[in-house]
């Protein structure tokens, strides 16, 4: 990477909290430094800096939510083209609107990570300004939130680890420079993420939410005994699911191994989440609830890790998912295909909560309104929960513990599938033949679960299949694909 082109430096505009008082992004300023980091609470202001400049349009906020990621995964109809994705959607990587928004997913998030670098140049020589545990918490959230960083880099760039592990990766940013950062292999990479993540995941062993008194709730919950995420006196400790938590980074370790087809530690932190308790899964009463106000669309609680996503609820409201075919939707047959509503998803809750029919003279589609609020009020306890991106779910958690055990345990690997189906609605306990079958289940699965959240895409990569798309014809699965091309400033500045 050519740190050069890159380097932000994150600086306090506004009083901390744990959700709406966020720190704005500023030009570099070497002379600041020393004095953001002279406290432990100009620590927690530079990482949630750089968790709000990882929510811009850019990156989680749109792009890498329901933006590229999800028309390259054919996860939308695209009609009128009012979004201007139908270039990406046929995997023209000449386009220049494609081009403009991968090479700022590029920059974006090499950005996030140079700023990670420099909390870590920094923290091990101020370590005796904290207090508690929070050198620990802080370091180790750094270290994954780079990781995590990354690796949905290497998932976008470079091929995957299954089809060429000993192929040119990306960039791995280790240190705060202005050095030209050497190219790393797939398998180089891999291995740098493994590392990251878990001395993160030793780092953060006394992380609050791993205590018996944090409870996952809803925030409009004030019960003390039912919800504790907002308890902390400390701000920065509140509502840890908005930050990579301790079980957050079990979860990316069980993405990452299973990535690189490691299947034992993939299930090991896979199944430490689901054996945690920790999250629940959403109660049918509140998916399916009438009142906008007591709703829960994005089932909250199952979110290990979330982006807080604010600046992204007008846009949603008023262009990404406005009603209509100018906006993300899907024609009726395309919706009906994907949640196979005709037979085995007749009962399926997410096809009947995410998506509302529409019509007009000429044509019938499904207006996604899975990011809906409460259109009668802004106010923050208008909703159940806050405006989210999700990044990882129990769900995903359950679908790696099914791939992972199929071999070993084919019935155990179906009562993990089946315990999301039967979170969903489903009452039948689906049986398959093989493992094979099971694969095919499983990305059938994720692709209705994960609808407008940018995962699917990554799913296809790793196993090199083919991709569905909505009239129900297949993509075949290749690298032309699957590996988005390198800016081109990086190859020039970058010597790629």
């Amino acid at each position: 990477m050519n740190i050069k082109l890159l380097i932000g430096f994150i600086l306090l505009a506004g009083s901390l909290s744990s959700c709406k008082k966020w720190l704005e992004v500023q030009p570099e300023s070497e002379i600041s430094a020393p004095v953001l980091f002279s406290t432990e609470n100009g620590f927690m202001e530079a990482l949630n800096g750089i968790y709000i400049k990882s929510t811009s349009h850019d990156l989680y906020g749109k792009e890498l939510t329901f933006g590229t990621t999800e028309a390259l995964a054919q996860n939308f109809s695209i009609g009128t083209d009012g979004q201007d994705y139908r270039q990406t959607s046929l995997y023209n990587y000449t386009n220049g609107k494609f081009i403009e928004r991968k090479d700022k997913i590029w920059s974006g998030l090499y950005s996030a990570i140079v700023n990670c670098n420099l909390i870590l140049s920094n923290i091990d020589e101020r370590k005796n300004v904290f207090t508690g545990s929070n050198y620990e918490l802080i370091k180790g959230e750094t270290l994954a939130l780079r990781a995590y960083l990354h690796f949905d880099l290497l998932r976008l760039f470079a091929p995957s680890y299954l089809k060429n592990p000993t192929a040119p990766g990306i960039p791995f940013a280790k240190k705060y420079s202005k050095e030209v950062t050497p190219m790393s292999s797939v398998t180089e990479v891999m291995g740098l993420l493994i590392q990251d993540l878990e001395q993160a995941k030793t780092l953060m062993t006394n992380d609050p939410i791993r205590s018996a008194g944090y409870k996952v709730n809803y925030p409009l919950v004030t019960d003390t005994t039912k919800n504790t995420e907002e308890s902390s006196p400390i701000l920065f400790l509140q509502n840890r699911r908005h930050h990579l938590n301790y079980y957050a980074v079990c979860g990316t370790l069980a993405r990452v191994y299973l990535y690189k087809n490691d299947k034992v530690n993939a299930l090991k932190n896979a199944k430490e989440v689901i054996d945690s308790d920790k999250f629940p899964w959403t109660a049918q009463s509140d998916f399916i609830a009438f009142d906008e106000a007591k709703k829960d669309r994005i089932l909250y609680k199952e979110l290990l890790f979330g982006w807080y996503i604010p600046g992204s609820a007008k846009d949603i409201k008023e262009n990404w998912f406005k009603s209509g075919t100018r906006s993300f939707f899907l024609l009726e047959d395309d919706a009906r295909l994907i949640y196979e509503a005709g037979t085995v998803g007749g009962e399926d809750l997410r096809f009947k909560q995410w998506l509302t029919l529409m019509a007009d003279v000429s044509s019938r589609w499904y207006d996604i309104v899975k990011y809906n609020r409460n259109s009668l009020s802004t106010e923050a306890n208008a909703n159940l929960h806050y405006l989210m991106a999700p990044a990882i779910r129990l769900s995903e958690m359950y679908y790696i513990a099914a791939e992972c055990s199929y071999a070993t345990d084919p019935v155990q690997s179906l009562k993990y599938f089946n315990e999301v189906r039967a979170a969903r609605g489903f009452q039948n306990q689906l049986t398959v033949p093989s493992e094979d079958g099971l694969i095919n289940e499983l990305l059938k699965e994720a692709r209705k679960e994960w609808l407008a959240e940018g995962q699917m895409f990554y799913m296809y990569k790793r196993l090199n299949k083919a991709i569905a798309a909505p009239t129900g014809s297949a993509i075949p699965p290749s690298d032309k694909i699957f590996v988005l091309p390198l800016p081109n400033d990086e190859i020039v500045y970058g010597g790629r």
